[in-house]
């Protein structure tokens, strides 16, 4: 064989294998950007996930309020304590403790 079919068949090859590899380096580049994309949808789904979870609690706790302050037995507490009335045998008690005294007026000066 002459030695130019010889470097036509070594640059073929090279020829081949620069495609096969740009091949399967668009196909990588391909999967990992759907790998990328398939992450970023799985932490959308897991807050979306957290996010009804969180408005179940909340849903079921309003179920509770609503039922509780539907029974008189259980609102009227309620209601005691928002408006700060005192029923029979019932006192208020402030836990902070008792206020600052303020400063003590003087007497001399005029308004």
């Amino acid at each position: 064989m002459p030695p130019q079919a010889n470097l036509v068949r070594i640059a073929g090859r090279f020829a081949l294998a620069a495609v096969v590899l740009g091949v399967l380096a668009v196909v990588a580049v391909q999967f990992a950007g759907i790998v990328a994309k398939n992450v970023a949808v799985a932490g959308e789904l897991a807050a979306s996930r957290a996010q009804i979870e969180s408005l179940h609690e909340r849903a079921a706790a309003q179920r509770r309020t609503i039922s509780r302050l539907g029974d008189p037995a259980g609102a009227i507490p309620e209601i005691h304590d928002k408006l700060r009335l005192v029923g029979p045998n019932e006192e208020l008690i402030y836990v902070r403790g008792l206020p600052q005294a303020s400063a003590a007026p003087r007497w001399d000066e005029t308004p």
